[in-house]
């Protein structure tokens, strides 16, 4: 498993913090064990990854147990930020389809706070501009031109370029 090394601003404090592959859902994997897989990977109970969520301890629990099937854009970006996984994967695997086919993570590099998750109007696969300041939204690191794959962290980190304009 290979992993980079990203330093990370949180509350001016400065971590870090490690992105590893194998985070993409496998074929044929239920929302339920995706779910349960990443939050065993994070070592993370189900109190605690609803806290770091923002959602009832027993939606974690439903979800595990295969009680719900679809998520709802504040729970899918709750969870993709707890989990340290693009929403995009969530999506995919309760829409059932494949992630080149799902949409891209996108935020406007003016507007945009690192670390927290894209503004929801950001996430629709037609928006191509910021709807606050109308600049383009990146999909793509501006340096690389990987496609940026976790709003988690502030650097792109196949290259270490800074996602947003203006920042170290």
């Amino acid at each position: 498993m290979t992993a980079v090394y990203l330093y990370l601003h949180i509350n001016s404090h400065c971590f870090m913090n490690t992105l590893e592959t194998g985070h993409e859902p496998q074929a044929e994997e239920s929302l339920a064990d995706y779910i349960r897989r990443m939050r065993t990977k994070r070592g993370l109970s189900q109190k605690s990854l609803a806290e770091q969520a923002g959602i009832h301890l027993q939606s974690v629990g439903k979800l595990e147990r295969g009680k719900t099937a679809k998520l709802n854009h504040k729970t899918q970006n709750g969870l993709a930020y707890a989990l340290q996984i693009p929403a995009e994967y969530l999506e995919a695997v309760w829409r059932g389809v494949s992630i080149q086919s799902s949409p891209s993570i996108k935020f406007c590099p003016h507007c945009w706070t690192p670390g927290t998750a894209p503004e929801p109007i950001w996430t629709d696969y037609r928006a191509k501009y910021c709807f606050l300041c109308g600049t383009a939204l990146r999909h793509r690191c501006s340096q690389c031109t990987e496609p940026i794959i976790s709003l988690n962290h502030r650097f792109c980190p196949y290259c270490g370029t800074t996602y947003k304009s203006g920042h170290l």
